[in-house]
């Protein structure tokens, strides 16, 4: 982190020329490394398994198919010679949890899989993904209760932060459930398990879904965009009601969208509140907010179309997508860390703005 801080002290952020959509391309092409997309072109250069399951989506929708088929081959081969699924591919082609076995690398994998639809390649690599199916099972689930363990730290979308059975992490169980029996090919450990109506029943307070079970109340965007986003709810209503929450606690403000109103460094592990305090609290992050979109476009396009406009003025100015931004619209900063730049995530705003915002510049 602090290289690369050191980094933007020397070179600052690379400036790219031309209207935010040719922004995005050029972002997206840097974003390519031969065989695979990296994450970004700055901090994060390596392959992330969560990240590249948020972008697949629009990646085939923007007409790179043939990329995202490569990604999926080389990620399965690192994964499969190492006989583990995990966060991270670094550039020598080493994977490694960041900073644990997270509960999201193999349902997102999976996701990446049926999204692309590429048989012959689940095919080629069923042994080893049921394999990783059977200890996802085993790793993540409480038997008796079907619901992520409370017993263990696991790493999450918010990798910094300390959760009991995140409600992030049990829709990604759900997903990889749902995936599963769309794919039909792979064994299925998880079958035997209600997960929307566990979910439904331990995180919906009747408002708006639960961070996670450690008995705490407050709101959380992500506990309250990846429900829907993941296609596991899809009550309109729901949605409605997580999205007043969220307008109502300001974290769709100044644009989506906040982790949570306040910093919660009480869930923060020890060293990352020295050296990135609020990294992940009140911060604006534009996966996460990207994400949101795609929620509010399900019941508002209207409102998506808005929010989706309030990242121009940001891209127009730094040229280049940055990765985190503070409530005054600057970049998220401090001694020891400077946001990342070149995000992949580019491809969800391109995605999104042929969506609703087709023919604006």
């Amino acid at each position: 982190m602090f290289k690369r801080r050191l980094r933007v002290i020397l070179s600052g952020i690379k400036r790219y020329k031309g209207s935010p959509q040719e922004i995005g391309k050029q972002i997206i092409e840097d974003c390519w490394k031969n065989k695979y997309f990296r994450t970004s072109t700055g901090h994060f250069r390596e392959f992330w398994t969560r990240d590249f399951g948020i972008c697949t989506e629009s990646l085939l929708n923007l007409g790179y198919k043939k990329k995202v088929y490569s990604t999926l081959r080389y990620a399965l081969k690192v994964f499969s010679r190492h006989n583990k699924v995990t966060t991270t591919i670094t550039p020598y082609n080493y994977p490694f949890d960041f900073p644990t076995y997270s509960p999201d690398s193999l349902p997102f994998l999976v996701r990446s899989l049926r999204l692309l639809g590429n048989r012959d390649l689940i095919d080629q690599y069923k042994d080893f993904l049921n394999k990783e199916i059977n200890r996802f099972y085993d790793i993540v689930l409480d038997k008796e209760t079907g619901l992520v363990r409370k017993d263990r730290a696991f790493s999450s979308i918010k990798d910094h932060s300390m959760r009991k059975s995140a409600l992030y992490d049990n829709i990604m169980a759900a997903m990889l459930d749902n995936d599963l029996k769309k794919i039909r090919i792979l064994n299925n450990s998880l079958k035997n398990y209600n997960f929307k109506k566990n979910i439904r029943d331990n995180f919906w307070t009747g408002e708006y879904f639960l961070d996670d079970l450690s008995g705490k109340k407050y709101m959380a965007g992500d506990a309250n965009t990846f429900p829907y986003y993941c296609g596991v709810f899809t009550s309109k209503v729901m949605i409605k009601s997580s999205m007043r929450k969220i307008e109502e606690e300001g974290l769709d403000k100044p644009f989506p969208l906040k982790y949570t109103k306040a910093s919660r460094m009480d869930k923060q592990f020890f060293l990352t509140k020295l050296i990135s305090p609020n990294y992940e609290g009140n911060t604006n992050w534009i996966h996460l907010g990207l994400c949101y979109i795609n929620v509010v476009s399900k019941v508002d396009r209207q409102k998506a179309g808005k929010y989706l406009r309030e990242y121009t003025p940001l891209i127009n100015r730094y040229r280049n997508f940055l990765e985190v931004f503070n409530n005054n619209r600057t970049p998220y900063q401090n001694p020891f860390y400077y946001c990342d730049e070149g995000m992949l995530w580019v491809a969800d705003y391109l995605d999104a703005k042929t969506s609703f915002l087709s023919g604006e510049s």
